[in-house]
């Protein structure tokens, strides 16, 4: 099977729509599928509720699904650096789901495992608890959350064989695996494709059952999130 496709937007045809729940990799900027967030813009769907470490910032990454208002919830863990969130989720135009980073890619995870719900310390005594199932455990209490099942994952990755297999850059691997894993379809983005067996077994970070559809993009922008310098004066 031919897991290539010629574009982005051709990539992400026929499964995206109105009202879905989508994961996005990446963190902050670094490791985002660029061109599968821009071919989702172009594609012109709404009501989306995007899980996401961050939410990109003004302009740039899901920064501009929020610009065009394509995104009604966020699942997220970090929304700084992106004013446009700040005023929409203000406003009560944006939803929230504020999810603590390790819960967030535990949910992930889990729903890539197959595994329903989990309990965890994290959060309990805080808004993030409210309304959820607390259980003791060994004398501590813990808080009962639900995996996460998006319909779509879109990530991003260095380098892809024809059968899907995918290795990512350093840190740029972030949370895109668990992404990849928890979505019913995902769509990778990578920078180069080899052919099947180029990648020595032992140098894949995510076997290619995983993924279905794949989309080259040689040269992506990767702009970075924020620069600090020492003053050398």
């Amino acid at each position: 099977m031919n897991k290539v496709y010629p574009s982005a937007a051709a990539a992400l045809e026929g499964i995206v729509r109105d009202g879905q729940l989508i994961a996005v990799g990446g963190f902050g900027l670094c490791g985002i599928p660029e061109a599968l967030i821009d071919a989702l813009r172009d594609s012109g769907v709404k009501d989306l509720s995007v899980i996401s470490n961050n939410a990109g910032v003004d302009g740039f990454g899901l920064g501009k699904l929020l610009e065009t208002r394509q995104i009604r919830k966020m699942i997220s863990s970090y929304v700084g650096e992106n004013k446009e969130f700040e005023r929409q989720y203000l406003a009560g135009e944006l939803e929230l789901e504020f999810t603590p980073q390790g819960t967030l890619a535990e949910k992930l995870r889990a729903g890539g495992a197959g595994i329903p719900a989990f309990f965890t310390k994290t959060g309990v005594g805080t808004l993030v608890a409210e309304g959820k199932e607390l259980r003791q455990f060994d004398g501590e209490t813990y808080v009962m959350e639900r995996a996460l099942n998006p319909e779509v994952a879109l990530v991003k990755a260095d380098v892809a064989d024809m059968s899907g297999n995918l290795r990512f850059n350093k840190t740029a691997r972030n949370f895109n695996p668990a992404a990849a894993m928890a979505g019913r379809i995902c769509v990778v983005e990578v920078e180069r494709i080899v052919p099947t067996g180029a990648i020595e077994p032992d140098d894949v970070h995510l076997p290619g059952i995983y993924v279905h559809r794949i989309v080259h993009n040689p040269t992506p922008e990767k702009r970075i999130e924020k620069r600090t310098i020492r003053d050398r004066k």
